[in-house]
């Protein structure tokens, strides 16, 4: 699992590789990833914008912006956490994710909470001894 604590919101990602949604033999490999965003702080938020940074094992880069995470838009009252699960497909066995939630308090302020940068590893990935 991998972590960040960003003006007291927690993010934890955990990927999983989907061997049954992908297909080495075409360059289609599939990633499931589970994200818990807790409030740790005492001021109630609302998650408004996603901006992920995906990139392959070739170094090439993918951005995906838009308007909250699986169709909604959560608030989190103090203490209060939301769960979703998503996925995303690369055309190499490896690669890392990684971005930002733009979330807004009660009062308005905008800020930028961390996603952890985290690892896709598939075991279609050829392994190397430094």
């Amino acid at each position: 699992m991998y972590t960040a604590l960003t003006h007291d919101i927690r993010v934890t990602v955990q990927p999983v590789f989907l061997e049954d949604q992908s297909s080495p033999a075409e360059g289609r490999f599939v990633w499931a990833y589970h994200v818990r965003i807790e409030n740790e702080g005492n001021e109630t938020v609302q998650l408004r914008t996603r901006h992920w940074r995906i990139t392959d094992a070739m170094g090439r880069v993918q951005e995906v912006r838009g308007p909250g995470v699986v169709g909604e838009q959560p608030v989190l009252e103090p203490g209060d956490h939301f769960e979703y699960t998503s996925g995303t497909p690369l055309g190499t066995p490896s690669g890392i994710m990684a971005g930002t939630y733009g979330m807004e308090g009660q009062d308005g302020r905008a800020f930028d909470v961390t996603i952890p940068a985290f690892s896709l590893d598939s075991p279609h990935q050829p392994m190397q001894l430094n």
